[in-house]
């Protein structure tokens, strides 16, 4: 799949770490560095603008050594870009840690992954298939 990009920042485009990485970092693109104090959360920019195709969606997900090396994790996890949206790719950061952290330009703040999407035509009825499980809750699977 091909899409079209305009990336604003000094940064190198999104790309994938390895051959079979499912999602691609992306990074800040910042004037100046920001501190993120705990428990803060922030709007940062990327710089990117998408063009994605129709009957996809970007998704924003956190990267996982930053969540556990410094606390800071995406908020609106996943984020869905839609793909009729142009806008500037912005992610949205929490620091989950007791210690204030800084984001800097270029750091790789999360990953994108493109997903197929496909919207649903509602059918209006009086009831519906019963299963196994059937109407019990959260945890109703138990622990195991």
């Amino acid at each position: 799949m091909k899409v079209r990009i305009i990336n604003k920042s000094s940064n190198s485009l999104p790309g994938y770490a390895t051959a079979d990485a499912s999602g691609m970092d992306i990074r800040a693109f910042l004037s100046e560095k920001i501190s993120i104090a705990a428990m803060e959360r922030v709007l940062i920019p990327t710089g990117l603008y998408l063009e994605i195709p129709r009957g996809f969606e970007a998704q924003i997900r956190p990267r996982s050594g930053l969540a556990i090396k410094q606390g800071i994790t995406c908020l609106n996890t996943p984020g869905t870009i839609d793909a009729d949206y142009r806008g500037e790719i912005k992610v949205i950061l929490i620091n989950l840690s007791s210690e204030t952290q800084v984001i800097e330009n270029g750091d790789r703040i999360a990953q994108m992954v493109f997903q197929k999407v496909e919207q649903v035509e509602w059918l209006s009825v009086d009831t519906i298939d019963p299963t196994e499980r059937n109407t019990g809750g959260f945890g109703h699977t138990g622990k195991n």
